[in-house]
Formats: structure tokens, sequence, C-alpha cells
């Protein structure tokens, strides 16, 4: 497999903009010609197909949702990050560059990090003009707070709703192409499997989720922007439709996939309340710029009313272990320092691991209606979901799997190793290393849609000169006849178990047990043994009622369980070839004397691509090395 990752010469500071003058342009005239294919309609998917259509592309957007604003972009609630430097505290893109590249554990790629914090603040500007809410200053200014592994303020925000918010901006935009004729929505449609022509993403094969149909499209290029594969761990922050399937099946057709072991633990969630409990909510991560994060200093005291604990008795435990940073370190760090607390003996609710995470100094120093100003929807729903008035009593938290930084590997002009298949958003890999700041991935998945991908993609087009293809083609046809074929297996097996108890098994049993929040080589062993046999146990025991012929959310569900027990074990692996910790991935042989994750650099400076081999056949490892002339390799300290 070649990894070219075709980053530009030059300063790190001039190469987008070099390239940009580089790559060569579709005129305006030639661009009704071409027909892209966009998958997913989020913020990535969304602000793409509105982009492209907009520029004069014939677009067609497929989503699974009944309407692109069901996206699961709205669960990012807490912000935006950008550059802009309003508060003049210091921030710069060069700081926002440092402070991704540091805060993803230097495990990610430079280049495509520069650019980011680059058009960050293009974004701002951009969903300004749309009309987005963001918040503002008494003056009129837009308004910045703070967020994990940064000490500037630089996350714009709109109350507790900016992915929706967000989401919104980019939804009038693809609607306005909608009304233009220039994007045909697809919405209740699920991608099955990508069509290769001549080694080139030529099209898909999708399954409309009401009538059955399978049908095939044709198109000069396909963007992939379905999201991340946290579900695959069953309990997660994702909605209950997001999935792996896109994605996993262009793996299969050759796509590589990188560092998939890389998977983020959000530590603001509300914690596990029962064994029926069927995903978790998150709680902002905005909210630990007026929460403190605390256990009782002694577990006897952990059965106690909050309020009954004196400042003495209680354990502020990110401020004591990291006073720089204090509550707004990095998501891992925070993650396992939470686990760290919990594993003491020190949870502080009854059969479940919990912290607090307390509003009672905010409340007092800004009084109660500042701190509803800033988050009122965040505690109405807690409250709905918890029954606990967060005003009143500390909210009770856990981590919880969020975010994948894992995803398809592309270069530099977004493109997978397939040719014209380019990846956009949480589904690829390239920005966040290891671990994620917050409020970087509504950023990333705009400045893949709005900013990156209009170039990049005219630039294939331009140079590729591929012959038009229809769905006749027999490649098409040959892919219409495998998903025709899994299908028909799945209803075939008429097994006794539910797609939830595989789901559950794999997800909780296996994952989060042996590849959670801290992995050991044994842990990982086992888990590779247990998922094949769980598999194999799928197939001969899986029961789906009703047919493909109709509206069958059984079936539906039972194709994605499918591919997560296949890529859990791509997963599982690239942990146990990965023997560092670094950011979300946590070896438990590999930390230092105090606790801190310990990378190896000299061994594992690299992205790890996955190359699929064949049905039953170990995956092939590749290396994209990588180098740090801007941001020097450091142990990371936020103390």
């Amino acid at each position: 497999m070649e990894l070219n990752a075709r980053i530009p010469a030059g300063p790190i500071s001039e190469k987008w903009d070099k390239h940009r003058f580089e790559l060569k342009l579709v005129n305006p005239a030639n661009k009704r010609k071409f027909k892209i294919i966009v998958v997913g309609s989020g913020l990535a998917g969304g602000s793409a197909a509105a982009t492209l259509a907009e520029l004069g592309y014939d677009v067609d957007c497929f989503c699974f949702q009944d309407s692109p604003r069901r996206a699961h972009s709205i669960a990012a609630q807490g912000g935006i990050n950008a550059a802009k430097n309003y508060p003049n505290d210091g921030d710069s893109i060069y700081r926002l560059f440092y402070d991704t590249v540091k805060g993803g554990d230097y495990r990610a790629r430079e280049a495509n990090v520069y650019r980011l914090a680059q058009i960050s603040n293009n974004i701002i500007d951009q969903c300004v003009a749309q009309g987005v809410p963001f918040a503002r200053e008494y003056g009129g200014m837009l308004a910045n707070r703070s967020f994990g592994g940064a000490q500037v303020s630089r996350t714009f925000y709109a109350r507790g709703q900016t992915g929706q918010q967000l989401l919104l901006g980019a939804y009038s935009a693809l609607e306005r192409m909608i009304g233009a004729g220039k994007v045909k929505m697809h919405p209740r449609t699920e991608m099955l499997d990508l069509v290769l022509v001549d080694g080139h993403a030529r099209g898909i094969v999708t399954r409309n989720l009401i009538t059955g149909a399978i049908e095939s499209w044709a198109a000069d290029a396909v963007i992939l922007a379905t999201g991340g594969y946290g579900n695959v761990f069953y309990l997660s922050t994702n909605a209950m439709g997001s999935n792996v399937t896109a994605s996993y099946r262009c793996y299969k057709r050759g796509a590589g996939f990188a560092n998939p072991c890389f998977t983020q633990i959000h530590p603001t969630c509300i914690p596990v309340s029962g064994d029926y409990q069927s995903k978790l909510t998150l709680m902002s991560e905005s909210l630990r710029n007026d929460g403190r994060v605390w256990v009782p200093k002694k577990a006897e005291d952990c059965r106690k009313r909050p309020r009954e604990i004196p400042e003495e008795d209680r354990d502020y435990y990110l401020e004591r272990k990291y006073p720089a940073f204090g509550n707004l370190v990095p998501r891992d760090v925070a993650s396992r320092a939470a686990k760290e607390a919990v594993d003491s003996g020190r949870s502080v609710l009854a059969g479940s691991p919990a912290v607090y995470l307390d509003f009672g100094n905010a409340i007092r120093r800004d009084g109660e209606d500042a701190i509803r100003d800033r988050y009122g929807n965040l505690f109405d729903m807690y409250e709905r979901i918890s029954g606990e008035n967060p005003y009143e009593t500390p909210m009770r938290i856990y981590p919880a799997v969020h975010y994948t930084m894992g995803g398809l590997w592309v270069d530099y002009n977004l493109m997978s190793t397939i040719p014209g298949l380019h990846v956009l958003g949480e589904a690829n890999f390239s920005d966040h290393g290891a671990n994620r700041l917050g409020a970087s991935a509504l950023m990333q998945g705009l400045a893949d849609g709005y900013f990156v991908i209009p170039y990049t993609i005219g630039h294939y087009l331009a140079t590729a000169k591929q012959p038009k293809v229809s769905t006749d083609h027999a490649a098409f046809k040959a892919a219409e006849e495998a998903v025709k074929g899994r299908l028909k297996r799945l209803l075939s097996v008429g097994g006794d178990k539910s797609v939830d108890y595989f789901h559950r098994t794999l997800g909780v049993d296996i994952l989060w047990e042996y590849c959670g929040m801290a992995r050991n080589e044994a842990g990982l062993k086992k888990a590779l043994q247990l998922i094949p046999e769980l598999r194999e146990r799928f197939w001969k025991e899986i029961r789906v009622p009703g047919s493909a012929s109709e509206l069958n959310i059984w079936l539906e569900k039972a194709g994605r369980v499918a591919d997560f027990l296949e890529f859990a074990e791509i997963l599982c692996l690239d942990a146990l070839n990965r023997e560092e910790s670094c950011g979300g991935h946590f070896r438990e042989e590999h930390q230092t004397a105090d606790g801190e994750a310990k990378r190896d650099d000299h061994k594992f400076a690299y992205g790890a691509v996955w190359e699929y081999k064949g049905d039953n056949q170990a995956p092939a490892l590749n290396k994209e090395q990588l180098s740090f002339e801007y941001v020097k390799l450091a142990t990371r300290n936020y103390a």
C-alpha cells in the first residue's frame, strides 16, 4: 500500500497557500459536467455538499437519517475553536497549531494540523455570515471561553447548542442548493458498499431504509463524511445510529484504516445507570470552565451528601495534580485521573463509578443567573436525566467513549488510498493524533467541508481523467449482488439471540473491559481470542425478524453490528501492536512513575495504517512516519 501524504514543500505557514495555487482547477463551465457523491450530511458532509454545489458541481447527498438536521454533529455542544485572539490573551494560529499537536500527544501530521489552525478563523466568519447565533459580549463582540488543553480563551459558542446551531447554518446552505436543483438529497438511505472501476471510486450501493430497495449510484468521485466508530463499544455518547459500516466497507475495498486504537474517552458524561441502558449522555466540556471536579479524600465519606463534606475533606484532584491547567487539562488526562480516583474506592455513586462536578463556588462568585445564562440548557438536561438539581447538588459524571481519532487514512488532499475516495471530518484520521482537544471536532468538520475539499477534489477531477461510467457497468452489478447476498445471509440464520445481545457483549463485556480506558497485553490478547468466537456465534445464533423488502430496523442494526464484530478485531490488533501509551491509548505497561502516559517516539512515531488482505486473514500493517519539525517531541506536561 502506497502512503504518499503529498505534503507540500516550504515553510509550514506557506504550505496551504502555495498548494492551493499549484492545484489544477476545473473551469466553471466544466464543473457542471462532474457528478460527486457525498455520503453523510453532518457538518463535514453538509458543508461539502453545499459548497461543491455552489461551485457548480452536480451533487448527490445521502444520509440514513430522515433529515440532515438529525446528524450527530448537533451533539457537539460546547463550542468551536478559532485563533482570532479576540480576548487578546496570547493566542495565535501557531499557538492553536501547537496546542493541537501537543494535545494529540505528537501523533498527528503537522502540515494538516497547521492548515486546520489557519482555516479556523475563516470558519467563524463563514458561520457569522450564515447567521449562527454565537454568544456575544455586552458590547457586541463575539464571546470566547476556555476548553481543555489550552491556556487561552479561543472557543466560540452558542450557549450549550453550538453543534446544533452550526449544523443549522450548514443545513440552510444545503437546502438552498437543494432548492436550486444542484443537490439531490437522499434521506433514509444507507451506503452498503463502494464501487471501484479501474481502481478508482466511481459510486456506491445503497439500501432504501423505507422500501428496502437496493440501488446503485455512479459518480466521478465519492466523499465519505460518515463520522466515527465509537458505538463499537455499545455504550457511548454517540447517537444510536452512528456506526462504522461505510468506512469499513471502504476498508474492505482497499482503503487503509489508520490508528483505530485511538479512541477518546470524554471525562464529562452522565454515569451508567443500569444494565438496560443503550447509550450515554455527554455533558459539555464547557462545564469544566466553572465546575470543579472532586471526590472525598476518604472513601467512607462517599455515601454522605456532598454538602456535608467540608472543603478540607475534598480532593480537587485535577487542581492538585495539574495546577497550571487545573480542571481544563485535556480529555484523556482528566479521564484517567477520574478512573484513578474511582479505582481507589472513592466513587460518589452507589453501584456505578462517578465523581463530582461542582458549581457551588461559581454560583457563589457570579450568581445563579449568570451560570444559568451560560449553561442553562445543559443543567436542565442533566436534571431531566438524573432527577437532581445541579444548581443545588453537584453533578455526578464519569468518562465514556465519545470520539474516535482513528479513521480512514487520507493524504494532504483528504484522499484515501483509493483514488477518488475522499474522506472528511471524524471519518478520517488526519488532524487529532492520539487525543482530540475539546471544541476541535466542529472545527475540523467545517474546515474540511467548506475550505479544503472544494480545492482538492477539483485537482483530482482535473487530473484523473477517468471515463464516464454508468450503473450498467459490471462492477455495480457485482457490488449489488454482494450486498443482497449479505442481507439474505443475515435474514436466513434464524437463531434465538437479538442484535443488541451481540452488540452489548462485544462492546461492554469485551471492548470496554479489555480495550477501554486502560489496556494491557494480556487483556488485548484475551479480546482477540473472544471476538472471533463471538463473531462465529453471531452467524449461527442471530435472529433478524422481517424481510429485506421493507422498513426493518433490526436488519439495519444487524448489518452494522456484523461490521463492528470484524472491525473490533482491527481495533484491538492496533492497540496490541502499539506498545506505548499516548493520548487516548493507555497501555498499563507503559506509564511513568506517577501514572502518566509514556510514549516511545523511537518506535511508534507513525500512523499505523491497516490494509485488508481478505476474510479470515490478518491485515497488513503499513506505516506513515511522522516528522516534527515545528513542534519538537517532548513529554506532555500540564502541571
